[in-house]
């Protein structure tokens, strides 16, 4: 849930001010929906706009195998053209699709398989960032990674456990 003040957005937990413009929480709120409709686990926006001067936010979501990481980037890409008009300027990654990256300018969207996610640790990285409040969908996909590895009996990094 978005809070407004006089000072403009907060986050989530009413914890810290949010700088993004309204066009980066637009596309922020777009990815992680799409993300969220091809089943991507863990979805979570931070706004680094304070401490990056290339982007005003990140949007991190993992998927456990590549094609579904392949998936949920396409269904990204066509939901931002199509409701916003917003074409990537970057696609990177796409020959493994262990880690795909869309640079949308104002946002940078990261999907990664799982195993990568885990050894990245990219909210590690961002965690003194204020996270961006997201769809109700978006927010069900946390914990997602964890219990999709409990079911085939991998551990967060795929291996067998």
């Amino acid at each position: 849930m978005v809070h407004e003040t006089l000072e403009g957005i907060l986050t989530a937990d009413e914890s810290l001010p949010v700088t993004a413009t309204d066009r980066s929480i637009e596309l922020v709120t777009a990815a992680a929906q799409a993300a969220a409709d091809r089943l991507a686990h863990d979805i979570i926006a931070y706004d680094v706009s304070d401490v990056l001067s290339i982007t005003d936010a990140f949007v991190l979501a993992s998927a456990p195998n590549d094609r579904q990481v392949r998936s949920i980037v396409d269904e990204i890409e066509e939901r931002l053209n199509k409701q916003l008009g917003a074409k990537p300027v970057r696609r990177e990654g796409d020959r493994e699709a262990r880690w795909i990256l869309l640079d949308y300018v104002d946002i940078v969207v990261h999907v990664q398989h799982s195993e990568e996610r885990v050894f990245y640790a990219l909210e590690r990285l961002w965690k003194d960032c204020p996270e961006l409040p997201l769809p109700e969908d978006a927010l069900r996909t946390r914990g997602k990674g964890e219990e999709h590895a409990q079911l085939t009996g991998k551990d967060a990094e795929g291996e067998l456990s």
